[in-house]
This record gives C-alpha cells, sequence and structure tokens, in this order.
C-alpha cells in the first residue's frame, strides 16, 4: 500500500519516529473509522521503513459485540501479518464516572502491552473531530484537554516511557472514511458514541465540523529542571521570565512528578503556589505529595517526607529479579530475594542491600515528558 499524505500522516510520523530501530512501534485499534485508518497507515509507513508494528485492541466489556470486534481486529492484523494483542478490562465496572475509568483502564492496558513488547511509542487515532468535540466539552464547563500530537502516556506508573503519538488531527471523521471506502474498507460503529449520556456524546451530536482544524502547537517551556534522584530544582530568577500560565504548569507538573502521583492538584493551589515561586521571599509548602523550597536563587521540589506517616510511603518487599515501582518516583529490581525498601532523608528509597538492588529515579525523565522536552521516539 502506499502512504497516503492527503494529511501529512508520513511527515509526522518521519519526523517524531525512529526510521531504523529494531524496537516495536504500538498501534491503538478499536475497529472504528478512524482508528482502522490509522492502522492501514501505519502499516504503509512501517512496511517502508522495515519498523515492526504491534497491533493492540482493548476489549472493554461494556457491549455485547465487543469480541466480535476484538476478532474483526485480529482479522485485521492477520491480513496485515502483523501479531496481535487483545486486551481486557475486566472486573466490576464503576456506577458512576464510566468513561474516564474506562479511558483510565485503556490507557493502562495499552502502555503495560506496549512496555512488555519493548515500544516506546503508541499511535492514537483521535481526529479533527476529537478536537472539536474536547472545545465543546469545555465550553460546557469541563477541563477536558485538548488531544495532542505528541505526549506521555497519562496513566502512572504503568506509562513510564510510553508516548503516544496522533497523527491524524488534520483528518476529518468523514473524509477518514470517504478513504477507507475508496480501498473496500469496513468499519466498526460503536453504539457508545451516539449514547447521550455521556458528555462526549453529547458533544459529538452537537459538535459540526465541516473543515479539518488545525491541531494545536505542542508547548514547551523552555526551562528544565536539574533533575538529582527525586529532587527536582529550577533558576528562581528564570522563573520569573517565563508567562504565569507556564509557571503554572511547570509548578503543577513538578509537583506531581516529585510527589509520585498521577493526577494534577486543583488549580487554585496551583495559583498559590506558582505566585509565591514568582516572588522573592523565601517559603516552604507543600503540594500533591511534594514539598516546595525556594530561596532566593533556587526552587527546591521533593517528595513531602510527612507522607510517610500518613501511608504515603511504605516498606516494600521486593520480588527478585521483577522491575517494580516505589511511591511512584524509582524503578528498583533486586537481584536477590528477601530484599526491602523503606523510606529513607527526604523520602528517597533505602535498601539495606544495596549492591543486590538496581534503583534507577523516574522523577526527571518523568518531568522532561511531561514538559514537551521530548520530541519524539527515544532511543
Amino acid at each position: 500500500m502506499r502512504r497516503d499524505e492527503r494529511w501529512g500522516v508520513g511527515s509526522i510520523l518521519d519526523r517524531r519516529l525512529l526510521r531504523d530501530s529494531p524496537r516495536p512501534i504500538a498501534v491503538a485499534l478499536s475497529g472504528g473509522g478512524d482508528s482502522l485508518a490509522l492502522t492501514l497507515m501505519a502499516d504503509a509507513w512501517a512496511r517502508e521503513h522495515g519498523r515492526h508494528l504491534l497491533i493492540l485492541t482493548v476489549d472493554h466489556r461494556l457491549q455485547a459485540e465487543s469480541a466480535a470486534w476484538t476478532d474483526r481486529c485480529a482479522t485485521l492484523a492477520a491480513r496485515l501479518g502483523r501479531p496481535f494483542r487483545a486486551l481486557a478490562w475486566e472486573g466490576d465496572k464503576p456506577a458512576t464516572g464510566l468513561p474516564a475509568a474506562a479511558r483510565r483502564a485503556r490507557h493502562a492496558l495499552l502502555a503495560d502491552a506496549a512496555r512488555e513488547a519493548g515500544a516506546h511509542v503508541i499511535l492514537m487515532g483521535h481526529t479533527a473531530g476529537d478536537l472539536a468535540e474536547a472545545a465543546a466539552m469545555r465550553a460546557a464547563g469541563s477541563t477536558t484537554p485538548d488531544p495532542r500530537e505528541w505526549s506521555p502516556s497519562p496513566v502512572w506508573p504503568q506509562g513510564r516511557g510510553v508516548f503516544l503519538l496522533r497523527p491524524l488531527l488534520a483528518a476529518g471523521r468523514a473524509d477518514l472514511r470517504t478513504w477507507l471506502s475508496a480501498r473496500g474498507e469496513t468499519w466498526i460503529d460503536d453504539p457508545a458514541n451516539t449514547d447521550l449520556r455521556y458528555a462526549r456524546s453529547r458533544a459529538r451530536a452537537a459538535t459540526s465540523v465541516p473543515a479539518p482544524i488545525e491541531p494545536p502547537p505542542d508547548r514547551g517551556l523552555p526551562l528544565e529542571g536539574v533533575a538529582t534522584g527525586g529532587e527536582l530544582v529550577f533558576d528562581r530568577p528564570a522563573l520569573r521570565r517565563a508567562p504565569s500560565t507556564e509557571v503554572r504548569r511547570l509548578v503543577a507538573t513538578a509537583c506531581v512528578c516529585a510527589g509520585g502521583g498521577e493526577r494534577l492538584p486543583a488549580g487554585s493551589r496551583v495559583a498559590r503556589a506558582a505566585d509565591a515561586a514568582l516572588g522573592t521571599e523565601r517559603f516552604i509548602s507543600t503540594l500533591a505529595g511534594a514539598r516546595i523550597e525556594a530561596d532566593g536563587a533556587r526552587i527546591r521540589i521533593t517528595r513531602e517526607p510527612g507522607e510517610a506517616a500518613r501511608g504515603g510511603l511504605q516498606p516494600m518487599e521486593l520480588p527478585a529479579g521483577r522491575e517494580v515501582v516505589w511511591d511512584g518516583r524509582f524503578a528498583i529490581t533486586a537481584q536477590a530475594p528477601g530484599l526491602v525498601v523503606r523510606p529513607a532523608r527526604r523520602g528517597d528509597p533505602f535498601v539495606e542491600r544495596a549492591d543486590a538492588a538496581t534503583i534507577v529515579p523516574l522523577v526527571g525523565d518523568r518531568f522532561r515528558a511531561a514538559m514537551g522536552l521530548v520530541e519524539g521516539e527515544p532511543l
């Protein structure tokens, strides 16, 4: 199949992906028109560059037809000669907040499967329609962000080292389906997409996308913190030269990364901490499980050790030979059984037989990825 440059997909893949990596690229295929088109385009690009492509499908177990949909995705993968993994969201489903829970479960399953396969990138089939829907949802009072062309996986710690690439943000859904029909392809229409009980479905029904929407540019604050272990350090005078909105984003992101959590803190608390950071007075504050200390020259953001008393930092017995993430901040692999990791000063990990364990800090890399400082597929 010749790759189609109508929406610049090949150029985006050329810019974001490595051409000669032995690692696979993963693509999330639901069987719907958007992800089907992306899978076919990704397959063409991967063949051109000799890259391996792994096709992943998530069954949320929410529709009676979901098993049949997974079978259709498996059939496509077999037709393309690509490896395929079917993933399932098992267990009870929440009575409220189902779309958000399903989204998190989907991203966690995809990230785990990608990491297991050695893939650093998952291709996602979001389109101009998703941008329009996100804007409509925000207008209705939601905090839904725009899908970005390139971003780290939103789940932690499953998504460590995994990035999402959405090369179809300039494409309209109707155009993609015309493209598919011209090739004799058929796709799945999930009834959940028109279920008006859900905010995104209501936004989709109320949104008209007559022409592709230009995707928003990726943002990146040109202020990279110095990371040492679980600590981030920033030049305070340099922060004062940056826009206040970007300083708030930096403070929120740094605190989540240094605190080892997943969810961004409330905007009002972020605003207070960022305003203090932009001042000149010394201050100490806590936010999202992190401790912020500022003097005239530097801002240091570390784990709040008081979390140990509240259960946030717990000793953990380490399984031999298997990597685990401790406190959301360190990846630890024990080479011998019976090792226990405990919090030490400032909440850093302590293992009595340090020579029998490998401890890799995650805070710095996570922060750089979240702030847009990693622009393409890692080596």
